[in-house]
């Protein structure tokens, strides 16, 4: 049975942050207007609960609080080392709609990653094994199972090949399901997982070079605006993506 998706929880009570945190946190944004925010979040930066000493990305939206104490509410997540297009409801309304629009499954992800070794097979389709949450210590794991585990919660993955060469591949993925770590266990469930993710078997070279991180990136967000009709944002992959992508001749498109 499927299980509904965890609630974004913002943090209430006013964070002080630095010049240099809000000069960061305002270099971050790729779209705004009154009702939303969207940002382009880097690697290794937590969307909520980080460990570290390290601001997380909510804690950073301090750094557009207004005079009446509200600042913008995260609408969905990214994993700490995945970049790309995250998007920020401005006010409570908005917020509320955006999240009833991911209930709803209205919002449209597009992803891209570097998979090896070479091209999935085949090249374009659709991952629909289910998935099933596992705890380690402290730590979580998605594991894929029989769709009729007592666990098992529905999970799918649209995937095409968009350049390959024997050693990797940069594969495009739409999910359909928002389940944690789906694209990443989807992908390694099929043999091809991402490049750089140490948890689910990634490599960690690449031709000849090291991978410095998984190489995942939300390139484009589709989704219903609060002020009606449809908003698309979009963000190109960043700088080591493109290394990467680049060094095993695959571009970065």
């Amino acid at each position: 049975m499927a299980k509904t998706p965890r609630r974004i929880r913002a943090i209430e009570k006013p964070m002080t942050l630095s010049p240099d945190e809000i000069a960061l946190a305002k270099s971050l944004v790729i779209y705004e207007d009154d009702q939303i925010i969207a940002l382009n979040k880097p690697p290794g930066m937590a969307s909520q609960g980080g460990r570290g000493q390290e601001k997380t990305l909510d804690e950073l939206l301090w750094a557009f609080m207004k005079s009446n104490g509200n600042r913008p509410r995260l609408i969905h997540r990214l994993d700490r080392d995945t970049t790309g297009v995250i998007l920020c409801g401005k006010t409570k309304p908005s917020a509320g709609f955006l999240g009833k629009a991911v209930m709803a499954r209205q919002f449209e992800k597009t992803y891209v990653a570097i998979v090896a070794p070479g091209a999935p097979e085949p090249r374009e389709g659709e991952i629909s094994t289910a998935l099933r949450r596992e705890e380690i210590k402290w730590e979580a794991f998605m594991r894929p199972c029989a769709d009729d585990h007592p666990d098992a919660e529905t999970a799918h993955t649209r995937y095409r090949t968009l350049a390959a060469s024997d050693e990797a591949a940069l594969v495009e993925l739409k999910p359909v399901t928002g389940r944690m770590h789906q694209l990443r266990v989807h992908l390694a469930s099929i043999g091809r997982p991402i490049c750089g993710d140490v948890r689910y078997g990634g490599a960690l070279t690449l031709a000849g070079g090291p991978v410095p991180r998984l190489m995942l990136h939300a390139r484009s967000l589709r989704f219903p605006h609060p002020d009606g009709g449809w908003k698309s944002i979009e963000a190109q992959p960043p700088a080591d993506f493109r290394a990467v992508a680049a060094r095993a001749g695959l571009g970065a498109s």
